[in-house]
């Protein structure tokens, strides 16, 4: 039986890369596999899937409003699908999550999507929000924090360098976000110090 996963992380844990090491997995079999990736902030034509490995695939965009189901279902019916990949799936939005949730369900395909939960304000995405709420497996993808804990929150680092504490959700660039720990993250939006903590202590 198909199913829809959530494969969600923070920054540079590796999620691109494991979708299209998935991916090369499928076709190396001989089979067909269609992957996707958010465009809202694209302006080519195509779509592509990069890791910071050196791994990458063209992939087709998607956009708020798009129909995801309905393209499957199309691309199926002339060639047979045997896995989709969504890449940055938290831009997604509510309706279409569910769109791959019918993928999964009355195509009986397979639907992996990979993305983050939180954004720098430890806020959820949209499309992670439905996700985590519909997925029928979801999987963690680990990374570290410079402590060595598991990180789990992301903060935006601005064009000086320092943590920002305000703006819009998303920002274009991987490399102006950083993960971190709950703990850390907390110290760096300014939520908690190390001052309070010696004041609790006492």
């Amino acid at each position: 039986m198909a199913k829809l996963y959530f494969h969600y992380a923070t920054m540079n844990a590796g999620k691109s890369t494991m979708l299209l090491q998935a991916s090369y997995n499928y076709r190396e079999r001989g089979m067909s596999t269609m992957l996707f990736v958010a465009g809202h902030y694209r302006k080519e034509g195509m779509g592509y899937i990069s890791s910071r490995i050196g791994l990458e695939s063209d992939a087709r965009m998607f956009r708020d409003g798009d129909d995801l189901y309905a393209a499957i279902a199309d691309h199926h019916a002339r060639a047979t699908v045997h896995c989709v990949f969504v890449d940055e799936a938290q831009f997604l939005e509510e309706d279409q999550a569910w769109q791959l949730a019918r993928v999964a369900d009355r195509l009986g395909i397979p639907v992996m999507c990979y993305g983050l939960r939180t954004d720098f304000q430890g806020n959820l995405f949209s499309g992670s929000r439905a996700l985590l709420a519909i997925a029928d497996e979801l999987r963690e993808v680990r990374t570290i924090c410079r402590c060595g804990r598991k990180a789990t929150m992301v903060v935006r680092l601005g064009p000086d360098g320092r943590v920002a504490r305000e703006g819009d959700q998303v920002a274009i660039g991987k490399d102006v976000y950083v993960s971190l720990c709950r703990r850390h993250w907390e110290e760096e939006m300014g939520r908690w110090s190390a001052e309070d903590f010696i004041g609790f202590a006492r």
